[in-house]
């Protein structure tokens, strides 16, 4: 076995896990009405424990029925959710897995759901983004949330399930926001300094213990250092966790950062991988109790790594798990060419937030990994082979049917090459070697430097289903291609052309910004060389659409490297030497470019037969999700 840290048993207190492959809280949004276990979500988890996982925490729980987290999330606040809990553990333990909810109260964080009372919070100090202040608890309602942790624990026990995480961690709900002075500002018994921070989570503890004993698992999910000024360092957190030992917890989830500060607790993609992983080597020297670490854990050497070089106990593996969920055992029988890639990209939450169910860019299909063989064998010809001819083709090949995949060029990959080119995007180019192993894998007839004709489809292929995925091209505005030197960002990322030292760029959506962000110096040091670059966004914001830490990350990175960024402009028109672009009622020009890019985005560029069934961005064009997963849809019940 390569990789024979991660597959060591470990003891976590009076319990033995399998391996230390863990699976944090990813919320789904899979639940029955009224945050019931549905059999989505049964299903959803057992998959993982079946894929190898040793113990899997899930997704936040709330413990009393008032204020909810997200609409989607789970609850076990009354004696009628144990049954459902009940058959989700059992789910799990079939496969030899461990089962522990994770025990929450949203507090200020709970979603804004009609009816809602007042929001509550350890003072009456509210994140920078709530729409209204909250109210600080009552000691009397600090110990009323008390008991309702201890009674919810008691409940997942009786379900059978092995223990209970307490969230305490990211300056996040109700534990969390006690324990941080960000947000904890009371200066009675619960507040004032570190120690009062941390009694209610104490509290809490002794009361899952009074009420199930020590033969269950209780973890506390903490931030080793929320890394922002005045928020919760190291050093407190050594001090706190040996407090949690000594209160009689099993074991620290170790993460980092907080919900303030964009990309700190979930990192960004192109990052590092084993984000928080310096916190749990130092927490580890001053506990006995094992110490878990979790953020950009995606591949299986830099888990055994950190077990190995003893940075952790146990890696927490979520995204990867999510998006592969037979990641385990493909790592334990050492095929991990077969694991599909996690990107990081943070697509999976982006839908829950608006009431969808978790989804994956690069799998199109998180719930099940079984591709049933059609009733019918045909004949299917897919012309394009970019990541959403590769998907069609490759589903195609499993329903049973003889395909044949044609590509004009002499390589597969289509746009998403040029997708990896941008810094931090690099992880793209292993979504495009996964597919390509795995297609030559099959009987798929892979056919390069092969450009379908209307000839072929009349001779050859007249009998074959026919499925389009020949992508889209950059939009060009001819209006301004009378400037002296014009290209699109397709053009530089491919290095087909190459820009001056003053180089303007119209459009800031994702392309533009990645592109600027590319060509811009990696210091802001003025030396002589460095380009000067300039966003010309006719919109009021950069990358609308797109949100979360990889937004906030490339947003930050641009501007420390003095990009240029101009909101609310429109270019006008164009000379060979001037750019003229209104902003807010006034004309404006910029006589110093040498180069205009266009970011503009992108046209379908379908082949006009009605036989041809269109898929991805050649029938409307979107993002790398949009093209995967069209491509599964299309051809699924083919």
């Amino acid at each position: 076995m390569r990789y024979a840290s991660l597959f060591e048993p470990i003891q976590i207190g009076k319990t033995v896990v399998k391996n230390r492959i863990f699976m944090p809280p990813v919320s789904t949004n899979l639940c029955a009405k009224n945050h019931y276990i549905s059999d989505a979500l049964i299903e959803h988890y057992a998959s993982r424990a079946k894929g190898g996982v040793g113990l899997i925490i899930t997704e936040v729980t709330t413990i009393e029925p008032v204020y909810t987290y997200l609409p989607g999330d789970i609850s076990i606040c009354d004696d009628s959710y144990i049954e459902g809990w009940k058959k989700l553990s059992d789910a799990i333990h079939q496969y030899g897995a461990k089962i522990m909810p994770q025990l929450f109260h949203p507090a200020f964080m709970a979603f804004p759901l009609p009816g809602t009372p007042q929001l509550v919070a350890p003072s009456n100090v509210g994140p920078y983004y709530a729409k209204s202040a909250p109210r600080a608890l009552s000691i009397e309602e600090i110990h009323t949330l008390v008991k309702q942790f201890g009674q919810a624990a008691r409940r997942a026990q009786i379900a059978g399930c092995d223990g209970v995480e307490v969230h305490a961690a990211h300056a996040h709900g109700l534990l969390g926001g006690f324990l941080t002075p960000l947000y904890n500002k009371r200066c009675d018994e619960y507040g004032g300094d570190i120690n009062g921070r941390l009694k209610i989570t104490l509290e809490v503890i002794e009361e899952i213990r009074r009420q199930c004993g020590d033969d269950f698992i209780i973890d506390v999910r903490i931030s080793g250092d929320e890394y922002s000024d005045g928020g919760l360092n190291i050093n407190d957190m050594i001090y706190v966790c040996k407090q949690l030992e000594k209160a009689g917890v099993d074991f620290i989830h170790c993460s980092g950062g907080n919900t303030i500060k964009r990309g700190s607790s979930m990192p960004a993609p192109g990052t590092k991988q084993g984000s928080h992983c310096l916190l749990s080597e130092e927490l580890k020297k001053y506990i006995h109790i094992p110490v878990s670490t979790v953020g950009r854990i995606n591949e299986p050497w830099i888990a055994n790594e950190l077990i190995e070089n003893g940075k952790a106990d146990i890696c927490m593996m979520g995204r990867a798990n999510l998006c592969d969920s037979e990641f385990a055992n493909k790592a334990m029988n050492n095929r991990e060419d077969e694991i599909r890639p996690c990107i990081g990209c943070g697509r999976c939450l982006t839908g829950v937030m608006f009431g969808k169910p978790v989804g994956c860019t690069v799998n199109p299909s998180v719930e099940s990994n079984v591709i049933e063989k059609a009733e019918e064998k045909k004949k299917v010809l897919v012309i394009g082979g970019g990541p959403a001819g590769m998907e069609a083709a490759y589903v195609a090949s499993q329903r049973g049917h003889e395909v044949i995949l044609c590509e004009k060029e002499s390589e597969l990959g289509g746009l998403l090459r040029l997708a990896c080119v941008p810094i931090a995007k690099q992880d793209l180019s292993k979504v495009i070697k996964f597919m390509i192993t795995r297609l030559k894998k099959t009987d798929v007839d892979i056919r390069l430097n092969c450009e379908i004709t209307s000839e072929m489809l009349e001779n050859e292929f007249k009998d074959y289903i026919v499925l389009g995925t020949t992508g889209a091209k950059p939009r060009i505005i001819d209006a301004f291609t009378s400037f002296k030197s014009t290209m699109t960002a397709d053009d530089i990322l491919a290095g087909r052309k190459v820009t001056g030292r003053n180089v303007v760029i119209i459009g800031g959506g994702s392309v533009g910004c990645e592109t600027a962000d590319y060509l811009a110096p990696l210091v802001n040091d003025l030396f002589p060389a460095n380009r000067n670059v300039t966003i010309l966004e006719m919109t009021n914001a950069l990358m609308t659409g797109e949100g979360g830490a990889a937004k906030s990350v490339l947003t930050r990175r641009l501007m420390e490297k003095g990009v240029r960024i101009e909101f609310n402009a429109k270019v006008e028109r164009v000379d060979s030497d001037h750019i003229y672009y209104s902003q807010n009622g006034k004309e404006h020009v910029i006589s110093d470019a040498d180069t205009l890019v266009f970011a503009t985005g992108y046209v379908p560029v379908p082949i006009q037969n009605d036989r041809i069934v269109q898929i991805g961005d050649c029938d409307s064009v979107g993002n790398l999700k949009d093209a995967i997963s069209s491509a599964y849809q299309a051809t699924i019940h083919l």
